[in-house]
């Protein structure tokens, strides 16, 4: 019976050293390929990578892990970068208190904690703003062409007051008859017809 043990642990320690040294031929090979003709930078790269390659064993949250293994699988310092960068965002998308901004955020972003939590705060900050725009008729303009996208009625909505301020300061009447006949409802195309005329 300790015969079959110590074969067991032989075993298992000759395949660990194998995988370890497998590992490590892995990464000297990255670092040969990242400076093939500087040393100090191969050794510099080594090191870190391995020291990224340990961290990346030791990481707890199996998702954001695959998340990072997805977008870097050759490079161990790019993964932890990823996966501390994911990680931090999955932990602030606890704090989503705008359920409608949330789901656009997880809509546009399945499966990037990083990119959800930008997309959050941008159309968390254009839901915000369109909430104190003043002009209501451009403000439909806008929700018309973008019900569901805060940033892009914000955009909107911007160009199309910026328009609908040109066309009022125009002098050239029948150019800007020309331009209200063809877009009734659309400053920003009303500007473009009229800009043309000329």
């Amino acid at each position: 019976m300790k015969k079959i043990a110590l074969f067991i642990c032989l075993a298992i320690l000759s395949i660990n050293l194998v995988f370890a040294q497998s590992i490590e031929s892995r990464v000297r090979d990255f670092a040969k390929q990242e400076y093939p003709n500087d040393y100090k930078m191969q050794e510099y790269v080594y090191k870190k990578q391995l020291a990224a390659y340990r961290y990346m064993v030791s990481v707890t949250d199996k998702e954001v892990k695959q998340i990072a293994i997805r977008k870097y699988p050759n490079d161990y310092a790019m993964q932890k970068y990823i996966y501390d960068k994911q990680l931090a965002a999955k932990r602030y998308s606890t704090t989503f208190d705008d359920s409608d901004v949330k789901r656009i955020a997880e809509r546009e972003y399945p499966n990037d904690h990083s990119m959800q939590k930008y997309i959050y705060d941008k159309q968390l900050s254009a839901k915000r703003y369109m909430r104190s725009v003043g002009d209501a008729e451009v403000k439909r303009i806008a929700l018309r062409e973008y019900p569901n996208d805060y940033s892009m009625q914000k955009y909107i909505y911007d160009k199309q007051l910026s328009a609908k301020n040109y066309m009022r300061s125009v002098s050239n009447s029948s150019a800007k008859s020309k331009a209200l006949r063809e877009y009734p409802n659309d400053y920003s195309m009303q500007k473009y017809i009229y800009d043309k005329s000329f």
